[in-house]
């Protein structure tokens, strides 16, 4: 097992830490407020509010995943890996709405780029300190 850099990992978890707070913020604000977290929001159906509070919770419980990380970071690649896919997946549907709707204000611009540069740029990181995996053997 290689010897990582202490300082590199400490600060890829601090990043992290800051990081999650975004989502597991976000989240819990969308879970207990629905779309009145978001200031002169028209009253939306009950389906509507139902459903953004379905997907703030699944913010929230991202935002957690990346937290589990934490304690062991460079054993966590895999997990950390499939956590930043869904988040670029969802920035990847923020850009349709971009495109469609038009641009949105200021927080969820600062999600786009939360989404499709800063956990990229986490992920890339990670992969750099992470410890490597076996391969498995598929031949019989």
């Amino acid at each position: 097992m290689p010897e990582h850099n202490p300082l590199q990992r400490r600060a890829l978890q601090l990043a992290i830490a800051i990081g999650g707070l975004v989502p597991v913020g976000a989240g819990l604000a969308g879970v207990v407020f629905g779309p009145d977290m978001i200031p002169d929001t028209p009253h939306l159906s009950n389906d509507l509010d139902s459903h953004w509070r379905y997907l703030s919770g699944l913010l929230m419980a991202i935002g957690l995943g990346f937290w589990s990380t934490i304690p062991a970071t460079a054993q966590n690649g895999a997990r950390f890996r499939m956590l930043a896919g869904l988040v670029v997946i969802g920035g990847i549907a923020r850009v349709v709405s971009l495109l469609v709707a038009g641009t949105p204000a200021a927080p969820m611009m600062f999600a786009l780029a939360m989404e499709l540069v800063v956990t990229p740029a986490l992920a890339l990181w990670q992969y750099n300190i992470a410890d490597p995996q076996p391969i498995a053997d598929t031949q019989s």
